[in-house]
């Protein structure tokens, strides 16, 4: 991945090389000046756009993302027809947080692409129940088996709390280097976004696999959620009714 990132910024550098020049390939001088010029100011532009987007944030960092060995990958596989959808079991009957079990049903196992609405981990009791002083396990809600452990690297507060100003500014601000420098946490996402956010080691990834168009999924074939990169890098948007459920051998 490396080598195909440097090969495509080489690329970029020698086409406006080329075209600012006029030179082609063998030496001769095979692009008109006014075409030359229109294509080097598209080509400079393009990449100043590019630079800009990731400045604020809006650009996925394509260096963090090549020197990353995450997210690890999964094939479809995973996810083929079983005996209740895409797993072998429907979810558990008495999810936490009060999370809806027909919702999660749906969303676990008879789904590839939907989520729950946005903001709905927020009419749960996830917040009222969790000690914010304490990593949070959240297990699978058809196996129990342990998918995330959050937060790791940040605080509670980074990972649920919302950045009001996001409200007015959006995700240009939410973002940025500027929020960073005045807010002091560049990972208060969860609320922001709507959904459960989580990064590359708070991911428990024994159970945990990412497919080719970014879906989040299960071992066991439960659709999770999506991998939607940021600035920061790897950013796991996941549904809350599909993380619901009670470890293994759990009497609560």
């Amino acid at each position: 991945m490396i080598r195909t990132l440097l090969s495509m910024v080489g690329s970029w550098v020698v086409a406006v090389f080329m075209l600012s020049t006029g030179w082609g390939v063998l030496g001769a001088r095979v692009v008109p000046t006014s075409l030359q010029a229109r294509a080097t100011r598209a080509l400079v532009s393009g990449g100043a756009v590019l630079g800009v987007g990731y400045a604020v944030g809006l650009v996925p960092n394509p260096i963090a993302l090549a020197l990353s060995p995450y997210p690890v990958k999964g094939d479809e596989s995973l996810m083929k027809e079983k005996a209740h959808g895409t797993s072998d079991a429907p979810v558990q009957a008495n999810l936490r947080w009060g999370c809806d079990v027909k919702l999660a049903d749906r969303i676990c196992n008879y789904n590839r692409r939907w989520a729950e609405n946005a903001g709905y981990f927020q009419s749960t009791a996830l917040l009222k129940e969790v000690d914010p002083t304490q990593e949070i396990t959240f297990y699978d809600s058809v196996t129990g088996k342990p998918l995330f452990i959050a937060p790791k690297g940040r605080t509670f507060k980074e990972f649920k709390v919302r950045v009001y100003l996001a409200l007015f500014l959006g995700d240009l601000f939410c973002h940025s280097p500027l929020r960073c420098a005045l807010l002091g946490g560049c990972q208060r996402e969860s609320t922001y976004h709507g959904w459960p956010s989580f990064r590359d080691d708070e991911v428990v990834w024994e159970n945990v696999r990412c497919l080719g168009d970014g879906e989040t999924v299960s071992t066991t074939g439960t659709h999770l959620g999506h991998n939607l990169p940021d600035r920061s890098g790897n950013r796991y948007c996941i549904n809350l009714v599909s993380i619901a459920g009670r470890p293994i051998g759990s009497t609560m």
